[in-house]
C-alpha cells in the first residue's frame, strides 16, 4: 500500500524520540496513554527514533492497522526534538518534513542582558 500523505484527515507528528523497536500495539499505547488521542478518527501518527534518516507511521484504515516504515537513502528529517507532544501537521508542513525542512521551527527568544538596551 502506498500512502497519500494528505489522505488522512489528521497527520500527527510525535515530537521527541520514540523507541522504533515498538510495533503496532506499543505505538498505539503511546498515542492513547501519552497524548489521549485515538487512531480510529482517520489519523496518521508519525514517530522517529534517535536516527533521523527513518521514521514509522501508524494508521487505522477502518479494517486494521497499517504500520509504515520509511528510510531515506540520502538526507535526514528535521524532527522536532525540542518538545514532547503530538502536533497536527498541515499538508505544507508534511511536505517540509519529507524534504528535510523543520516543520515546527524552534522559536528563539532573545533575552535582554542586564544593563543593555536593545
Amino acid at each position: 500500500m502506498l500512502i497519500n500523505w494528505s489522505a488522512p484527515r489528521h497527520v500527527y507528528i510525535v515530537c521527541g524520540k520514540t523507541d522504533l523497536r515498538k510495533g503496532i500495539d506499543g505505538l498505539d499505547l503511546i498515542v492513547e496513554e501519552n497524548y489521549g488521542l485515538q487512531l480510529g478518527n482517520d489519523s496518521l501518527f508519525l514517530f522517529c527514533g534517535s536516527r533521523t534518516d527513518r521514521f514509522k507511521g501508524l494508521y487505522w484504515d477502518g479494517e486494521g492497522f497499517v504500520l509504515l516504515y520509511k528510510r531515506f537513502e540520502n538526507g535526514n528529517l528535521r524532527w522536532p526534538r525540542h518538545r514532547n507532544d503530538a502536533v497536527s501537521l498541515t499538508s505544507y508542513q508534511i511536505k517540509q518534513l519529507l524534504q528535510g525542512i523543520a516543520p515546527l521551527p524552534i522559536k528563539r527568544v532573545k533575552t535582554a542582558i542586564k544593563g543593555t538596551i536593545y
